[in-house]
């Protein structure tokens, strides 16, 4: 099956992309963007590996799904384009950034310039039908976004995991911890920023254990 995602990821993924569970996963992405409004725009479905490749990953962000209203999603989690106002998520992460680090909040919620700094901005669910939050769950996109995880976590150390919520530290049950750096909290939404997200200083945490771990901080 030909994958248009970047040649490392390819590589690492390519039984993935034979097994019965993708194809079928195919048919229905494939058909849902012909029959309704999906997002995000199917070029940028595995946008979040494109700015971030293999060798390059030094952090690991798990979202759920993606943004499911207009303009929003462009395959990064928590992202969304220059222009488009913050989601409340983004503006809580933000938020704790400022408080953690001192950084100001940037104009723009564009995340990409943390995935080319090595961020691996993944969510667990890489598409969703517009307006319907998970409506894209438990059709395979979880199975190949675990055996992302286990590509990671099997080839490579000295990754620091972002695990915001209940569902993102499930999915990431399976990492090293003692080759890696795991942290977990609340997630950044509303709902819970305040329940331990706030005051996590995980941006802070993650960047000593790369200046320890001989690597480039990131630039929050």
């Amino acid at each position: 099956m030909n994958v248009k995602i970047e040649a490392s990821w390819k590589e690492r993924l390519a039984d993935e992309f034979e097994k019965t569970y993708f194809g079928q996963l195919t048919d229905f992405v494939r058909e849902e963007y012909r029959r309704t409004t999906v997002y995000p725009p199917a070029s940028l479905i595995f946008n979040a590996f494109e700015h971030c490749p293999f060798d390059r990953v030094k952090v690991v962000l798990l979202g759920q799904d993606p943004y499911h209203e207009p303009g929003q999603a462009h395959g990064l989690c928590f992202s969304v384009p220059e222009g488009v106002p913050f989601p409340p998520s983004l503006v809580n992460i933000f938020q704790e950034i400022k408080a953690d680090t001192g950084a100001s909040v940037p104009g723009s919620g564009d995340l990409t310039r943390w995935a080319k700094q090595g961020v691996l901005l993944l969510n667990a669910t890489l598409t969703v039908q517009a307006h319907a939050a998970g409506s894209h769950q438990n059709k395979g996109w979880e199975t190949f976004t675990d055996a992302v995880i286990d590509r990671l976590n099997t080839e490579r150390s000295y990754v620091a995991y972002l695990l915001w919520g209940a569902y993102a530290q499930r999915k990431g049950s399976i990492i090293n911890a003692s080759r890696n750096l795991v942290l977990k909290s609340a997630h950044p939404s509303p709902l819970s920023a305040h329940r331990g997200f706030f005051g996590n200083k995980h941006f802070s945490q993650t960047n000593d254990y790369l200046i320890a771990s001989g690597q480039t901080p990131i630039e929050w």
